[in-house]
């Protein structure tokens, strides 16, 4: 790993035009902002740094440094990792509310130096934003949140960055005020979860919801909502039509998505089996593969796929599913 870093090191610097920086006359080290910009799989990350604001935070040092040298840490998703939610571009960006943009960003910083060395398992950090992000091992990779970190110790002349494979999400909110905010279009533009939202009201489920700690969630689309009802017959066109259904069905669906037997990460789930749901009845969790999983109730004829997994909310993970699972 070592080895490898040292080259990224070098890339990085030779993509500036710093031709020096890998030998013993090194010129002064680009800072974090200037690397995203100067590297070409970082170019996702550069327009939502810009967006978002925070490209002139990253490029110069940190007042907030507690080791008092004015370093970040930053855990740098790269292009891929803004492709698996749909960001391709720079106007992709733009489906995104820009405070939560923002937000999102500043999940991924850390004030002060923290080294590759420090990332064992079971060890924490605590975000600018305010969340903390937690530290697992799966296999022989190491994963912050569910995201698998590629590379370690690149440096900057205001400090440290980790490369990752997925973009890490915070809500800052319990389980139901995040599924509300994607309601109210506070997350993307366009509303999602409407439909799950009206089913955890109808069910008079936001209380407990809200309250339980370490529950992992997974949370159908509106699109996994309307198929369901081409599936049963009863046309669920728009939320309020999941009253249409049976007040105790529901309840039940809605109990079979809930795990409480601690939040999990994708990469802390427990693969190739099946779990008790908060309801009682059987979840089968598929295997681990490309940083997700697929899961499946008994009645579920098709797994469901996670569209949006390990989104970290106050009491619990919510993975974002593209299938109804039914007990």
């Amino acid at each position: 790993m070592k080895k490898n870093v040292q080259i990224l090191c070098c890339y990085f610097a030779l993509s500036v035009g710093v031709l020096a920086s890998c030998s013993k006359e090194e010129a002064p080290d680009p800072t974090i902002a200037s690397i995203a910009v100067s590297n070409p799989d970082f170019q996702i990350l550069e327009d939502a740094a810009i967006r978002g604001e925070v490209a002139g935070i990253l490029s110069n040092k940190n007042p907030n440094d507690p080791q008092g040298a004015g370093n970040f840490t930053v855990f740098a998703p790269n292009n891929a990792a803004f492709a698996r939610l749909g960001l391709n571009s720079a106007s992709d960006l733009l489906t995104l509310q820009k405070p939560f943009l923002t937000s999102t960003l500043l999940y991924h910083v850390a004030n002060g130096t923290l080294a590759g060395s420090s990332l064992q398992t079971g060890s924490t950090s605590v975000s600018a934003l305010g969340p903390v992000r937690r530290i697992s091992k799966k296999g022989n990779d190491l994963y912050v949140n569910g995201s698998k970190i590629l590379a370690t110790d690149v440096q900057a002349a205001n400090g440290t960055i980790h490369v990752i494979d997925k973009v890490l999400l915070a809500t800052g909110g319990n389980v139901v005020e995040s599924a509300l905010a994607l309601k109210d279009a506070q997350v993307f533009t366009s509303p999602e979860l409407s439909f799950l939202v009206e089913a955890v009201l109808y069910c008079e489920l936001q209380g407990p919801l809200s309250t339980t700690p370490n529950i992992t969630v997974f949370a159908p689309t509106d699109k996994a909502f309307k198929e369901l009802g081409v599936a049963l017959g009863v046309p669920l066109n728009v939320p309020a039509d999941i009253r249409k259904l049976p007040k105790a069905t529901v309840t039940a669906v809605l109990l079979n998505h809930v795990l409480a037997n601690g939040a999990k990460f994708t990469p802390e789930l427990p693969e190739n089996t099946t779990v008790s749901s908060l309801g009682g009845t059987p979840v089968q969790i598929g295997v681990f593969a490309n940083g997700t999983l697929t899961v499946k109730g008994s009645s579920n004829t098709v797994p469901a796929n996670m569209v949006i997994p390990d989104v970290q909310a106050t009491n619990g993970i919510v993975h974002v599913i593209d299938r109804v699972l039914l007990p």
